[in-house]
């Protein structure tokens, strides 16, 4: 796998799903986490761009900020009924992480977006995140 590109792809995991995330960049392989995160949960392929929402966080670790994320946009599918497909991530390094992104969907419809796995939460259980010299790779583990 060429991290140079960008993608997600789903690890083996015997009862959760547990998602591997890759990009150039830090806010690539973090918009990739949550497309795979939005495809546990819906066929993604469905989800049209119809709204667009800015997203801004900030946290004193890249585990912290990536959990963050992707409970942000958990919150925004189980409380105000949105599902997203194109997301654009900035991740800013300094004294705290800062993270701004675009995201970008619609309102969820079960007949439209062919619900298939509830997400209960976003762990730190088997978290990791690394940068080679293709670019970064996380993996994280929702739990089902």
């Amino acid at each position: 796998m060429s991290l140079s590109r960008k993608g997600f792809r789903f690890l083996e995991h015997t009862s959760d799903a547990y998602v591997e995330a890759y990009g150039p960049t830090l806010g690539d392989a973090f918009a990739e986490a949550a497309r795979g995160m939005f495809e546990v949960m819906v066929d993604t392929s469905r989800v049209e761009p119809r709204i667009e929402e800015e997203v801004e966080l900030e946290a004193d670790s890249l585990e912290v900020l990536l959990v963050s994320w992707l409970e942000e946009l958990l919150y925004k599918f189980d409380a105000e009924g949105k599902v997203y497909s194109e997301f654009d991530v900035e991740v800013a390094e300094g004294e705290v992480y800062r993270l701004k992104a675009r995201v970008r969907g619609e309102e969820y419809s079960p007949e439209k977006h062919m619900p298939k796995t509830d997400i209960k939460a976003v762990t730190y259980g088997m978290m990791e995140i690394s940068k080679g010299e293709e670019g970064w790779k996380l993996r994280v583990l929702f739990d089902i």
